[in-house]
């Protein structure tokens, strides 16, 4: 059994097959999946989605690299919303340095502003970085983030990170980039990180992971994502499975 901590089952790639997509995720033994909003379109969605299939929960925040578009009306709406039993954390937000559209001072602040809103709703942060790896450390240092935890989502930070991560009561959470040919870090972060740790996510319909690799992502590829790491670990692919999914459901509390 799987669970797909990190999947955008509400972005318009999914329009025309969602329920295809969903059906072929559970013929994967894909049996839970956490939807991620990321501003109001997305979280709309979301919040339809999880009302919808008993399986599938939220996790709800602003995205930084649409930081500049935030207000606080969002931020208040964003809080009530997180009411919702099956809403499971603040997220996904964080720091992206890659995209220009946002200026770093404001990304910063609004991801302060949502840590500030998980310790009020008491649920962990996914944190999205690119980039940004200082600053979004710092910041979670600063703001004491560790008193909810969370999670660094597509993880392709170095192995000395990941631990600093760690030791703030955040999880790691890899995805499709684990499997590709030239993707060094992410290995050597599955291959150093006890399993303990470790999530696993498509970040779907992004990210696809070989031999999929720059086609429409989707849920049922997850299994490649567990494979890859135990192919690392010199582990069993269901050794894999259970464990994360095990962290899955202790972090999320689903």
């Amino acid at each position: 059994m799987f669970i797909d901590t990190h999947v955008h089952l509400n972005a318009e790639q999914y329009d025309n097959d969602l329920q295809d997509v969903i059906d072929r995720a559970l013929a994967a033994d894909i049996k839970k999946m956490i939807v991620v909003g990321f501003d109001r379109p997305t979280i709309t969605r979301a919040m339809e989605l999880i009302d919808q299939y008993d399986f599938l929960y939220a996790a709800i925040g602003w995205h930084p690299v649409d930081a500049i578009d935030c207000t606080e009306e969002d931020l208040r709406w964003i809080e009530k919303l997180a009411a919702h039993s099956k809403v499971v954390a603040i997220g996904e937000t964080g720091l992206d340095y890659h995209w220009d559209k946002s200026p770093k001072d404001i990304q910063q602040e609004l991801l302060r502003k949502q840590i500030h809103l998980a310790k009020r709703v008491k649920l962990p942060i996914v944190i999205h970085n690119r980039e940004a790896t200082a600053d979004c450390v710092r910041i979670l240092q600063e703001e004491h983030a560790e008193e909810v935890g969370g999670v660094m989502h597509c993880f392709s930070g170095s192995v000395e990170t990941a631990q600093v991560c760690i030791k703030m009561n955040f999880m790691i959470s890899l995805g499709g980039p684990v499997t590709f040919k030239n993707a060094k870090k992410p290995k050597a972060v599955a291959m150093a990180i006890p399993l303990q740790y470790l999530m696993i996510e498509t970040d779907a319909p992004y990210l696809a992971p070989h031999p999929y690799r720059g086609k429409r992502n989707e849920p049922s590829f997850v299994p490649l994502v567990a494979q890859e790491i135990a192919r690392l670990k010199g582990l069993t692919m269901e050794e894999v499975a259970q464990k994360t999914t095990e962290n899955a459901h202790r972090f999320f509390k689903v």
